[in-house]
């Protein structure tokens, strides 16, 4: 494999990235909570050589009676039964830092690190539902911009524990009566802001030094956070250009931390429906977006919109207005489907929520595993991206048709690995282990 290697991600949202893939016939919404079901999907995900599983979390989702929306497991408790059996594939779990504390959050990624030999990654994420915070006895959030703040100190933190015993430190000399080297101790004396934390974690760094960080914003605040942080970045773009243009700006943002461009890996996510015909594919789409409620649309529209559309006729004009309860927090997305709408020329509420019903404002590609080859490869050769997150449109068939169908033009072509590079995520994903020398960075205003 000489060329460059993409990296793929399968992003798992259960029973499908669709809004309406629970309604789906051969989806098995009812097995959401099951653990063979998990370690099913997984050792698909595994059989196409895919980098990551990715799992998503969010707090104080409205329960609904005609969605799946709010009725999930803690992505951690998944990660680690999955590290038990899965032997390559990375395990990314979103775990807030607006209401989680360092020391709690360093020592269970530290621990599904050793436990899956160096495979485990941590989406950094802060809360920005309102109906996160009444769940841990506050009435609001953090402003935007303290709560990225907090998190930059936070993820500063969590690096100084998981580097504070290193792994030679384990001497273990059953002879000498020696078990632990001290001068290979750095307890940590952080004292910031938001946190004042003293000592070590109770485990040494790991196979792959400390976890992957992931990271997912994308104002300003985001990019910074992730620029100095960050392994691996996800985002939404529609096009090329805005693609290329995040590209630039963000790895051009790394060398004031002292981070080299190929230390970061930017992939955005892609929602696929793949057949060996066109038309096929068409079809499929159509299908699913036939399983969509009216309610149910407007419902998911109004949260990417930026404004409340209940009651709305789906036959109807978009509205123009845009609700926006604070000024500071930018609604990333909402422009982003605001821009799908003008660009394609909706004119309707069903139109417009149809069409981001499966990507929900990441870029979808309908089509043969050609023409989708053809658009990722596109991307990726042109500084658009370093690899994906794949959102499969559903489980177990979605994803299954990606694995068997996108993946081995993907490799016929040179442009994604047949074998894992290594045990350790960072080895498959290109990256360096860290070192302590990181710890030191600080945000240069």
């Amino acid at each position: 494999m000489s060329k460059k290697q993409l990296k793929l991600g399968a992003f798992f949202s259960l029973p499908g990235q669709h809004f309406a893939s629970w309604r789906f016939p051969t989806t098995q919404p009812e097995r959401s909570l099951d653990l063979d079901y998990f370690i099913e999907l997984a050792k698909i995900a595994e059989r196409g050589k895919f980098d990551t599983i990715f799992f998503a979390d969010g707090f104080g989702q409205e329960l609904e009676e005609n969605s799946p929306s709010g009725i999930k497991l803690d992505p951690i408790i998944i990660q680690s039964a999955l590290a038990a059996v899965t032997k390559n594939i990375g395990l990314v779990a979103t775990v807030t830092t607006s209401y989680n504390e360092p020391f709690q959050l360093a020592r269970k990624f530290i621990g599904i690190d050793h436990l899956s030999k160096g495979r485990a990654a941590w989406n950094v994420v802060t809360s920005n539902s309102a109906k996160e915070a009444p769940l841990f006895g506050r009435d609001k959030h953090l402003a935007h911009a303290e709560r990225y703040e907090r998190a930059g100190e936070f993820v500063d933190v969590v690096k100084k524990l998981w580097q504070s015993i290193d792994k030679e430190a384990l001497v273990i000399d059953k002879e000498s009566g020696k078990y632990l080297d001290l001068t290979k101790v750095h307890p940590v004396n952080h004292e910031g802001k938001w946190f004042k934390v003293k000592g070590t974690l109770d485990a040494p760094t790991s196979p792959q030094g400390h976890p992957v960080v992931v990271q997912a914003g994308s104002s300003e605040a985001g990019k910074e956070l992730a620029a100095r942080t960050a392994d691996v970045v996800f985002t939404a773009w529609q096009t090329l250009e805005e693609a290329q243009a995040f590209y630039r700006d963000l790895k051009g943002r790394l060398a004031k931390y002292g981070r080299n461009p190929e230390d970061l890996k930017i992939m955005p996510g892609v929602f696929i429906t793949v057949a060996k015909t066109e038309e096929e594919a068409i079809a499929k789409r159509n299908e699913l977006n036939s399983y969509i409620l009216p309610e149910v649309g407007l419902k998911y529209l109004s949260f990417f919109y930026g404004a409340d559309l209940t009651g709305y006729d789906v036959e109807g004009p978009l509205p123009e207005h845009y609700d926006v309860e604070d000024e500071t927090n930018p609604n990333i997305r909402a422009n982003i489907v605001r821009d799908i709408a003008k660009r394609n020329n909706i004119k309707t509420i069903r139109e417009l929520y149809e069409f981001i019903g499966g990507g929900r404002g990441h870029r979808e590609i309908v089509g043969t595993p050609e023409q989708i080859a053809d658009q990722l490869q596109e991307w990726f050769e042109n500084d658009a991206a370093d690899g994906f997150n794949v959102l499969p449109p559903t489980f177990p068939d979605g994803l299954n048709d990606i694995v068997d169908l996108v993946i081995p033009e993907l490799q016929r072509r040179g442009i994604f690995r047949t074998e894992y590079e290594g045990t350790t995520l960072r080895e498959n994903l290109g990256l360096k282990i860290p070192t302590s020398s990181e710890q030191n960075l600080t945000v240069k205003q």
